[in-house]
């Protein structure tokens, strides 16, 4: 837990760790502060962008978009490793995650638990850096931009005092998410304590592989027939929101809908991937919105989800 950093001695932290700082417009006044508060800070999270190239990754996070407003994060970090501040303050990068992995970071404990809820504000209190990469698991990471995630995470650590147990994946706090997609984590922290000065975990021989989400079936199929009243109502099912996380990605649902409520809109939007060729391209009462296994699997074997029935 600690008082967030002001915008000085972000600026100063980064560059004592080494890294190419641009300051991008106006980013020490660009924030989110407006819609909560910011801090206390517990972590660093890492993110990546789904887009490509650097101008227009960065004007993105700047300013966000129509279904999420910017900044969507303090920090882009370029595939030629430079670091794009963008915000300042509270920002739009963590979203809704699971409290008992917020506790898990406050303590620094060794492991974090499963992530299956979607109940806790991580805007307020996570720094957020996005990498630019498509996050499709082909678009490569370069060394020099892993080596800026490395100092980038290690800088903010350093400043609050904290360790490589308060640096964490968006993968590992909100279901559904799959980013830093393709980054070797056991390799990330590895190298990440030792610029703390801390001892290195033993790499494993072989980097062990993230952890898939799975979706089952007939529970989807229940939240799905049950259309739940609104956002802010419990949610039956956190499978909902991995499937919905994916539909964004499609370009099929406004990411304003994607809040773990099967409703109205995410049955539309599940039609519309039902009745596409990658989908499967039914029609009629096939493509009702309602998931059917076949059209299931394929949305999770493009998007990164397993399913079972």
């Amino acid at each position: 837990m600690a008082t967030p950093l002001t915008a000085d001695r972000l600026l100063k932290a980064l560059r004592d760790e080494g890294l190419t700082v641009i300051e991008h417009r106006n980013w020490r006044t660009n924030n989110r502060n407006h819609k909560g508060p910011w801090g206390p800070t517990h972590g660093v999270m890492i993110h990546h962008t789904v887009t490509s190239g650097t101008s227009n990754s960065v004007e993105l996070c700047y300013n966000g978009h129509s279904a999420l407003p910017g900044p969507l994060c303090h920090g882009v970090i370029d595939k030629a490793g430079v670091v794009h501040l963008v915000g300042n303050g509270r920002t739009n990068h963590a979203g809704l995650g699971d409290d008992d992995v917020l506790r898990a970071v406050v303590a620094e404990a060794k492991t974090l638990p499963a992530d299956n809820e979607a109940n806790t504000d991580g805007n307020r209190h996570f720094y957020g850096f996005e990498c630019v990469n498509l996050g499709n698991g082909k678009d490569p990471w370069p060394e020099a931009q892993l080596l800026a995630i490395e100092k980038a995470a290690a800088a903010i650590c350093r400043a609050h005092g904290w360790s490589v147990r308060s640096v964490l994946r968006h993968l590992d706090w909100q279901p559904g998410k799959i980013d830093p997609r393709g980054v070797d984590w056991a390799a990330m922290q590895a190298r990440i304590t030792k610029r703390l000065g801390g001892k290195p975990a033993t790499t494993p021989t072989k980097p062990t592989p993230p952890k898939v989400p799975v979706v089952d079936l007939s529970k989807l199929i229940a939240a799905a027939r049950s259309n739940p009243a609104a956002k802010g109502t419990p949610v039956t099912y956190a499978g909902v929101r991995i499937v919905e996380t994916a539909l964004v990605d499609a370009g099929l649902l406004a990411k304003t809908y994607s809040d773990g409520h099967f409703g109205t809109t995410t049955v539309a939007a599940y039609s519309r991937w039902q009745k596409s060729k990658a989908g499967g391209g039914y029609t009629g009462k096939a493509a009702d919105g309602i998931p059917g296994k076949d059209s299931l699997t394929r949305l999770g074997k493009k998007y990164g989800f397993t399913v079972t029935a």
